[in-house]
């Protein structure tokens, strides 16, 4: 019998494998939430770098958001990966969801994205 645990892993690598599929050597903007935090990451998969990152963490976004787990700073977050990934020169990625159903804070921090300038 699965676990939760082993259900989450087979839902990732399933997305993972789908995503490969279709990026067309598209970096990769990665989204992993916690409790308390929500962390994204523009990956460039074939040279395995990490291009851009934002996260609820940063010093930056602490002093703009009251609370780091709601969908108002997986807002800010989307727009401030948007904002550097422009700086590292990304315009279009393809959204790694990584595993979690596109509600709440993962669309919050998607749509922010798209808003900054982001294509996916």
């Amino acid at each position: 019998m699965l676990t939760t645990k082993d259900m989450g892993a087979r839902r990732r690598r399933r997305n993972r494998a789908s995503i490969r599929r279709k990026s067309k050597g598209r970096p990769r903007l990665s989204v992993f939430r916690s409790g308390r935090h929500i962390y994204a990451q523009i990956i460039d998969d074939g040279r395995g770098v990490t291009l851009a990152a934002a996260s609820s963490v940063d010093k930056t976004l602490k002093a703009s958001v009251a609370k780091s787990w709601d969908k108002a700073a997986a807002t800010a977050v989307g727009k401030l990966i948007a904002e550097r990934a422009k700086a590292a020169g990304v315009g279009e990625v393809v959204f790694d969801r990584g595993g979690y159903i596109y509600q709440g804070r993962i669309k919050a921090l998607a749509d922010a994205a798209r808003e900054g300038g982001l294509a996916f």
